[in-house]
């Protein structure tokens, strides 16, 4: 027979017992809700543990072993990207071409003479966990620098925005960025749906996009999809020209640009009867385009882009601005009626409180916080 301290016992461990199922059932409840949180974005939080290996432009097997403390950037479009996708305070070392970005200033110029050149006893010297090393970095300067025993990853070269967004997660996996990198990539993508949606449909002008001694920016070049997401067509990429190349006075006069887009560092268009005589020309359409995005592939391009529809397709993005404002006041209207709505439910029936899981909030709150010359400028 059971002695009464026996049956309390018993009661005791059943409620114990009890207790644990309702832990696990609370856990696993956290965990399912937990999970589409942490699942949203195109590269999922898991994507950052180290070590992490991929093969960069060389052929080469990169293994960055821990999160990297210190970085090296040997171009501005590696340094643009790390400073878009918060991982700026990592930085210790960019080129002069990166003095545009905020707070450069203080970290050490690894620049040589050109503008690919960089001084790789100063790189060195750094001791970096990481460089990260754009397409435009010759191969010698990247096996001198694995050679002294620094972990270097060289890009590919980007021919498109997709191009540009891969790069920005591929760097966030590499520095232990891929929260920020996911959301900069994320907004890169509403942005230009939202551009998509407003230029659908338009007529579509004939842009030239000028680099200087006749030199313009053709098919499978980023610039080239630049020009298309914005609503444009690339006169270059019709006239055939591939990659970065030279286009004919011939080809400017047939093709008849409606809109030139100069770099800001191409210099004044040639003063010639086939510049001269374009629809551009003669109506003032002529855009001087900041080197610092146009010639980078990284995130603010899509500000490039932006701007270009904009001015290609005003009306589209005042109609769109219309129908925003609309939609604001609808929804405040929609807002206050479900609040008057509310307000009445309660008063007739019963309050049901629903409560946030535990850690939710927190979780939130770290999402929240969370000629060659001219064509090798495009690293």
């Amino acid at each position: 027979m059971f002695s009464k301290a026996d049956a309390t016992d018993m009661t005791h461990r059943t409620h114990m017992r009890t207790v644990l199922v309702l832990a696990m059932v609370l856990v696993a409840a956290v965990g399912a809700v937990a999970t589409p949180v942490a699942a949203t974005g195109t590269n999922q939080a898991e994507n950052c543990t180290f070590p992490v290996t991929k093969t960069d432009a060389t052929g080469s097997e990169v293994t960055v072993h821990a999160e990297p403390q210190t970085v090296v950037t040997l171009g501005p479009s590696a340094a643009q990207t790390m400073w878009e996708i918060g991982a700026k305070e990592t930085v210790v070392g960019v080129t002069k071409f990166a003095a545009y970005l905020d707070g450069s200033e203080t970290r050490t110029n690894v620049s040589g003479a050109g503008y690919t050149a960089v001084v790789a006893e100063k790189v060195v010297d750094l001791d970096p966990d990481l460089v990260l090393a754009p397409n435009i970095i010759s191969n010698d300067t990247v096996s001198k620098l694995r050679e002294s025993g620094l972990t270097v990853y060289k890009f590919r070269k980007a021919t498109s925005l997709a191009d540009v967004e891969a790069k920005t997660e591929l760097t966030g996996q590499l520095t232990g960025a891929c929260e920020g990198a996911t959301q900069r990539v994320d907004e890169m993508d509403r942005t230009l749906e939202r551009i998509r949606t407003a230029v659908s449909g338009t007529d579509s002008p004939r842009v030239l996009f000028y680099m200087g001694g006749s030199y313009t920016a053709g098919a499978n070049t980023y610039i080239d999809d630049i020009i298309t997401a914005s609503g444009g067509t690339n006169v270059a990429a019709e006239a055939g020209i591939d990659g970065y190349g030279q286009i004919s006075p011939e080809i400017v006069v047939s093709d008849d640009p409606q809109w030139i887009l100069r770099s800001s560092t191409a210099g004044p268009l040639p003063q010639t009867d086939a510049y001269n005589g374009t629809t551009a020309v003669e109506r003032g359409q002529v855009l001087v385009m900041d080197a610092n995005y146009t010639s980078q592939p990284a995130p603010r391009t899509v500000q490039v882009v932006e701007r270009l529809a904009t001015t290609f397709h005003p009306d589209a993005f005042a109609s769109e601005t219309t129908d925003t404002t609309t939609e604001t006041a609808t929804t405040q209207e929609q807002t206050s009626a479900a609040t008057t709505a509310a307000a009445t439910t309660t008063a007739m029936e019963p309050t049901t409180t629903q409560t946030a899981s535990p850690g939710m909030g927190v979780l939130t709150a770290l999402l929240a916080v969370g000629l060659l010359g001219f064509v090798r400028r495009f690293d």
